[in-house]
């Protein structure tokens, strides 16, 4: 046996999946899916008879949960498929800084300052125009394979 310790340099997290395996033929509406390496909600699936070969084919139609984009996929439905962990977390809005980043309060008290302000037109303004009148605004944050954006809000309450 050697006697020097061995020191390993790891520049990956700590190696929990970004995503899951499913059977393609039990996705649902509603559900969701990985489409070309994108998180997507799935929107409408139709799937096809066995054909010749033996397989019947699920058409998945998706829509990336961060850019809204349709993407759509065609699997056999005995495959598997990567299914995206996906969580929802509620922060309280403490401050938004003028470089479009917004500081948020997470539930053991600390605050959380690398998420940007959402590109959705609708959600920024509602979130600027509750902030600018002193709301209690609590937003929930969409993270899914690496990613995290706003995507809902809540108002509290005045201050």
């Amino acid at each position: 046996m050697s006697d020097e310790e061995h020191h390993f340099e790891s520049k990956t997290d700590a190696g929990a999946s970004k995503t899951y395996p499913q059977q393609a033929g039990t996705i649902r509406k509603n559900g969701y899916i990985v489409i070309k390496n994108r998180p997507c909600k799935v929107v409408e699936v139709s799937t096809s008879k066995t054909g010749k070969h033996g397989h019947a084919k699920c058409h998945f139609v998706g829509i990336d949960i961060f850019t809204a984009k349709k993407l759509e996929d065609i699997v056999p439905s005995s495959h598997n498929c990567d299914v995206p962990h996906v969580n929802r977390t509620d922060y309280q809005l403490i401050d938004i800084s003028e470089d479009g980043f917004v500081s948020l309060l997470t539930e053991n008290g600390n605050t959380k300052d690398d998420l940007r302000l959402p590109t959705d037109d609708n959600l920024l303004t509602q979130i600027k125009d509750g902030f600018a009148e002193g709301k209690d605004l609590v937003v929930s944050v969409m993270s899914a394979m690496g990613e995290e954006q706003i995507c809902a809000l809540k108002d509290i309450g005045p201050k």
